[in-house]
């Protein structure tokens, strides 16, 4: 995500700048690479580059890629197979092992609904959407479908008509029985071997971060620099300001009783209990609990966490503790508070994307 909106501020730069530009993104991806379907790298006339589609090793070739599909403006697909021995080729010897498929396309600022635009539609509330991008391997030096429509639930944003009925119609059976968490790449073959990557874009992480003491200030840190969302919360007017974060989304102040009912929380929320005020956390916790976050997580010991737990039941208040982190952290051996944030937004990552925050050299399959 913090990718996403890397690319859409520097596109409104060109813009305004009226540079030229072209979009790179990976759609397929046949064995190991370092990035995935849904990877996107932003190319100007210029050169400059935003974003990535794989380790440092297919940059180049795409900016020069890049830059005759922006002077020719037509889209290309590309193909890189790091399977071959001679990967020196693309500058450096990585040994990926897989293939990669890219597609390109050109940019254009009267088109409302490019593919820059309606990544800000998915991008400008907190619903969950669908990219659909159709290309071609077997035809791939020919001008590709590209980017072409986004959904939300029954919304639909871009240009479905130039897909055609029947493609359409095929898609949409595809969207009605596939996982929506999921990217889904399909083939096929009866439409004269096209390929559809539905790319399933999720809100930003929201951490709902109550407490604004010294310790939480590198937490801030470090989720803005992952690019998600803080809103800190806090009684203490003096510590919750704007200068101690400055990139909060937004910083409540008050009682531990009415704070929470000023917050805006969904499925890829997270609350972290960091204020080293029991009274206060055992309100927010009690206010917290309806709203059903997929993580609650809890600093300090888990004697804490019973002792809040028990007070809420002696007041009649069922907790579920199956999306109760405490003490809340990966375990990584973590002193000080910024190997704390570390650790806290390790398990929270690892809690939404639904992973067991483990080694990866423990894995037997493909680690994405």
């Amino acid at each position: 995500m913090k990718e996403f909106q890397a690319i859409i501020k520097v596109y409104e730069q060109y813009k305004l700048a009226e540079k030229k530009t072209a979009l790179a993104t990976v759609v397929q991806v046949d064995g190991s690479a370092y990035r995935r379907p849904g990877a996107r790298m932003l190319v100007s006339e210029d050169g400059e580059l935003t974003g990535a589609i794989s380790g440092g090793c297919l940059e180049g070739d795409a900016l020069r890629k890049a830059q005759t599909v922006i002077f020719q403006q037509k889209s290309m697909l590309v193909t890189y197979d790091t399977t071959d021995e001679d990967d020196q080729k693309f500058g450096i010897g990585l040994g990926c092992n897989g293939i990669i498929h890219v597609l390109i396309e050109p940019i254009d600022y009267q088109n409302t609904i490019n593919p820059i635009e309606l990544l800000k539609i998915a991008l400008n509330d907190r619903d969950f959407y669908r990219l659909i991008t159709v290309f071609s391997v077997k035809y791939s030096k020919q001008e590709q479908v590209g980017t072409k429509v986004l959904l939300k639930e029954k919304l639909t944003f871009g240009d479905k008509d130039g897909l055609g009925d029947p493609l359409w119609t095929r898609i949409q059976e595809e969207l009605a029985s596939g996982d929506s968490t999921y990217h889904i790449i399909r083939k096929y073959e009866a439409f004269d071997d096209l390929q559809v990557f539905i790319e399933s874009i999720k809100p930003t992480i929201r951490l709902f971060l109550f407490g604004a003491g010294n310790d939480t200030i590198p937490l801030a840190k470090m989720a803005d620099t992952l690019g998600l969302e803080v809103v800190v919360i806090d009684g203490r007017k003096n510590l919750a300001t704007a200068q101690r974060f400055p990139s909060a989304l937004k910083i409540v102040t008050g009682s531990g009783n009415e704070v929470v009912q000023q917050l805006d929380t969904d499925s890829n929320s997270a609350a972290l209990l960091m204020t080293h005020n029991f009274d206060y956390e055992a309100l927010v916790l009690e206010d917290l609990l309806p709203l059903n976050l997929p993580y609650v997580g809890i600093l300090g010991p888990k004697k804490k966490s019973e002792k809040l737990i028990e007070r809420l039941g002696r007041n009649g208040v069922a907790v579920n503790q199956d999306t109760i982190y405490s003490p809340m952290g990966l375990d990584i051996g973590a002193e000080g508070s910024e190997e704390i944030a570390l650790s806290i937004l390790a398990e929270v990552k690892a809690v939404l994307a639904k992973k067991q925050g483990t080694f990866l050299r423990n894995k037997t399959g493909p680690i994405h």
